[in-house]
């Protein structure tokens, strides 16, 4: 079965992506993002794929040794409609990195807490650098934020003067909590000579793929977004 045919890649807008995040995604939550595809099946919108500034600032700086800053981006959502054909994620993956700009890097994680090794990943030829660093999220007592979610609600600049205005604002309701680590991987986009550049420059060990049973996450939902390529 030739994808090609069948299905097609286009650029959409934040208002197509903004429900498949919502509600299908399992993070259910939007992400800031500098490209969104669509994937096509007969005009109908059957997946959604972002890419946007990495959140982790330190590595940004750090994978590469403070080069590529601003050849980088995150594949930070993934996701179709279930019961479809084989390799399609796969295919959907691999023609949005073709459509990214040139040269780049693209990084994303597998949620180890959700069960995810990242197969799709190495399905791709993806590098794998191990687990992402250890980090802390700011929570409070009582909201049920995601901490990333906390701090685009109360400002990104999250250094010590920050610190001390939320707890003032919010006093022991405020505290730390443990993020789980994630399986890192990296993807080098360029001529062969970019991708060698940049590979030589990598921070990081490469490691062998990580193996394990995955754990399916409900993605059922059917989005009323199911929008025309055509209309």
């Amino acid at each position: 079965m030739n994808l090609k045919e069948i299905y097609q890649v286009e650029k959409i807008t934040s208002s197509e992506c903004k429900e498949w995040f919502l509600q299908k995604h399992y993070l259910k939550r939007l992400a800031s993002f500098t490209y969104c595809f669509g994937l096509y099946k007969n005009k109908y919108l059957e997946g959604v794929c972002s890419y946007g500034r990495p959140v982790a600032h330190s590595l940004i700086k750090g994978a590469f040794n403070g080069k590529y800053q601003n050849n980088f981006l995150e594949l930070n959502r993934l996701i179709i409609n279930e019961n479809n054909e084989k390799n399609l994620l796969s295919f959907f993956l691999g023609t949005t990195l073709k459509l990214l700009p040139k040269p780049l890097i693209v990084v994303s994680y597998a949620d180890q807490k959700q069960g995810h090794h990242g197969y799709i990943y190495q399905a791709t030829n993806w590098t794998y650098t191990g687990l992402s660093a250890k980090r802390k999220d700011y929570k409070i007592k009582g909201l049920n934020l995601h901490g990333s979610s906390l701090l685009d609600r109360e400002g990104r600049d999250f250094g010590r003067g920050k610190i001390k205005i939320m707890r003032q604002k919010y006093g022991d309701k405020l505290y730390t909590e443990e993020r789980p680590r994630k399986h890192r991987y990296f993807y080098f986009l360029g001529n062969k000579k970019e991708k060698q550049e940049i590979k030589s420059n990598l921070q990081y060990k490469v490691k062998p793929y990580p193996k394990g049973n995955n754990k399916k996450y409900d993605a059922s939902y059917i989005p009323a977004t199911q929008g025309l390529l055509f209309s």
